[in-house]
């Protein structure tokens, strides 16, 4: 009786594991682009005139994120960011210019910065 308990636990145990590893995988990618209520459209001229490292917002996946404060924190030198102030730097965002993504903890403090949605010229 103990042993089969044990086994129907473990197994149960592991369909419960793997069904949250799946759901994470085969999770909606969530809206990218599609601004909350209430949150701010920001136009491609508008994200333009903030390129400097003093005032650095960034598109990335289409959200706007106010970088300016972080870049003295972050842990590469500031210069490789600054080119992307004031642009969509998904990409650079995602490979790191070298074919390797952002931690979990980067995107989640990514999200501390967010400011807007980016929106189409006017």
């Amino acid at each position: 009786m103990t042993r089969t308990l044990f086994i129907c636990s473990t197994l149960a145990f592991w369909i419960v594991v793997s069904g949250l590893g799946m759901i994470s995988v085969f999770r909606m990618p969530e809206k990218q682009g599609t601004a909350a209520p209430g949150e701010k459209i920001i136009t491609p001229a508008e994200l333009a005139g903030h390129a400097t490292p003093e005032d650095c917002w960034m598109a990335i996946r289409g959200a706007v994120h106010d970088v300016s404060a972080y870049l003295p924190e972050h842990p590469s030198r500031p210069d490789i960011v600054l080119p992307w102030c004031g642009k969509e730097a998904t990409e650079a965002y995602e490979t790191k210019m070298k074919g390797r993504p952002h931690s979990p903890y980067a995107d989640e403090m990514l999200e501390k910065y967010r400011i807007g949605t980016l929106g189409k010229a006017p």
